[in-house]
């Protein structure tokens, strides 16, 4: 194999300055129109730290922090597990049934305080690329009347069909989220990434919020309904107990005088089913001291770290950086050009010059020999 000489071939390229000069120029107004017809895109993010159990297992510290460093978590591993653990939460973020809940909370711009639905920021703040509006345009066109009835929605609230437009929606905001989940520390990182930094900073809090209000629900689902359950048994018993002591009561005033031994056997009577109603109203208070204590244990505390904040930088390329890689981009293809094509260009060409010269002499000939 040949060695390639580096310097050889850099300074063939370089030797033929107008072509190396029209490919920059080139590059440097492509990467002006692509820079400018980009939007920029600013994110915003959030840090949260959930509470952390041990589990039922009767592990150390020690050695849930040592498996915690090999990427295992063993405060999972419990009685009780869980089936949303922090690793499922992007999951949760990136469906519709959490996404379409987004769609009604109030944004503004932060050159626009005028309040709007985050569906409707969507919809019409959006903007794309130059190149993007022949396809929009070819697409609408292309779309069959039932198309445009189904991109538009029925009207009718239905749980199991959302509208077209409804789900693009929702498509476009999943690709706007992201949650990452460190599965050492479980810390979540939620980012938020938009247009306007106003609109990201607001749905990034709103993200967090819903979170953790969808965490607690979960967790916290049997032990609210074991409490309403104990709740409605220490009601009735209480009612029980109340009718009971009044009934009670009513004999005892309308018998003060009575020593009759079956007015005394009644009255004992009454008194037991007073005192079992009594003590039975008694458990059902513990049980619904006992089921708010769970609700209390069962719902998760998340520390936030990091509070969402209005970026004023953008977090997309900047324009610098896309004007230098289309630049770069021009030199690559002229580079090739020079290498390779121009070459084989220039020997095609020749070739056809020669066949045409060929042709010529030949014709020249056969006009000599018929004169």
């Amino acid at each position: 194999m040949k060695e390639v000489d580096i310097l050889s071939v850099v300074g063939r390229v370089f030797s033929n300055k107008k072509s190396l000069i029209v490919s920059v120029v080139v590059g440097a107004i492509a990467g002006v129109v692509i820079a400018l017809s980009v939007p920029k895109q600013f994110t915003s993010s959030v840090v949260l730290a959930p509470e952390m159990s041990s589990g039922g297992l009767g592990l150390s510290d020690n050695l849930a922090d040592m498996a915690s460093s090999f990427g295992i978590d063993l405060s999972s591993t419990g009685k009780n597990m869980d089936a949303l653990y922090p690793e499922i939460y992007p999951e949760i973020l990136s469906s519709y049934d959490f996404i379409s809940t987004l769609f009604g909370v109030n944004v503004r711009l932060k050159e626009d305080p005028t309040l709007r639905t985050y569906h409707k920021h969507i919809l019409m703040d959006t903007k794309f690329p130059f190149w993007e509006y022949p396809k929009i345009w070819i697409t609408n066109k292309m779309m069959s009347q039932t198309e445009k009835k189904d991109l538009k929605g029925t009207g009718v609230a239905d749980p199991f069909r959302a509208s077209k437009i409804d789900i693009d929606v929702s498509k476009m905001i999943a690709e706007n989220i992201s949650c990452l989940v460190d599965k050492k520390t479980s810390v979540i990182l939620i980012s938020v990434t938009d247009q306007d930094p106003m609109v990201a900073a607001i749905i990034a809090d709103t993200i967090q919020s819903r979170l953790q209000y969808y965490i607690t629900d979960y967790r916290t689902k049997k032990a609210r309904n074991d409490m309403k359950y104990y709740t409605k048994l220490y009601n009735e018993a209480r009612s029980a107990y109340l009718k009971a002591q009044k009934k009670y009561a009513s004999f005892c005033d309308s018998n003060q005088d009575v020593v009759l031994e079956s007015f005394q056997a009644k009255r004992d009577e009454l008194e037991n089913d007073m005192q079992s109603a009594f003590t039975l109203m008694s458990q059902m208070s513990t049980q619904v001291q006992a089921a708010k204590a769970k609700v209390q244990e069962r719902t998760p505390a998340y520390t936030m770290i990091q509070s969402p904040k209005m970026s004023y930088k953008a977090s997309s390329m900047s324009r610098a950086a896309i004007v230098l890689i289309t630049v770069f981009v021009a030199i690559m293809i002229n580079a090739f050009w020079v290498l390779f094509l121009r070459d084989i260009v220039c020997k095609k060409k020749a070739g056809a010059k020669s066949e045409r010269g060929g042709d010529t002499s030949v014709s020249s000939d056969e006009d000599t020999d018929k004169q």
